[in-house]
């Protein structure tokens, strides 16, 4: 952590947060939409899975037998049993991603507030309300601003 009384000295960036602060949460809130993102991938992953393998087994005698993992376990089962899971694990997993991306635009809408209210540009991003730079400075983030790479 920072020393006692050495980031308060640096201009705040709204509601008492030092740049160090703001960095930090709009990193930490960058981070939660990634692994959002990464989960409702994963998901989608697991969704085409379950979609091809119904698929497959509908082409299939109801009665052949057809294994499934179950828990870690591999488990002996026939078609006509396994399907109505297979179509429920489906419909959940759908569900799922749903929510998923409800929750990633809530979460990109945070993150869009965050930036917005802490002014936070990224490394590389021009500033859409400056227009030339003027002196050394120009780059990093002016008064009240945070540059975060």
């Amino acid at each position: 952590m920072a020393e006692p009384g050495k980031g308060r000295g640096a201009a705040p960036a709204g509601k008492g947060l030092s740049a160090e602060q703001v960095v930090s949460r709009f990193n930490r809130l960058r981070q939660d939409q990634r692994g959002l993102a990464s989960k409702a991938a994963e998901l989608e992953l697991e969704l085409n899975e379950h979609t091809l393998v119904i698929e497959t087994l509908r082409e299939v005698d109801p009665t052949r037998k057809c294994f499934r993992m179950v828990g870690g376990v591999l488990v002996e089962r026939t078609v006509k049993e396994v399907l109505p899971a297979l179509e429920s694990n489906r419909e959940q997993i759908s569900k799922l991603i749903e929510a998923l991306a409800q929750q990633l635009q809530a979460k990109g809408r945070e993150l869009s507030e965050f930036r917005e209210r802490h002014n936070i540009r990224l490394v590389g991003e021009d500033d859409p309300k400056s227009a030339p730079r003027d002196g050394p400075e120009g780059g990093k983030g002016g008064p009240g601003g945070v540059l975060v790479s």
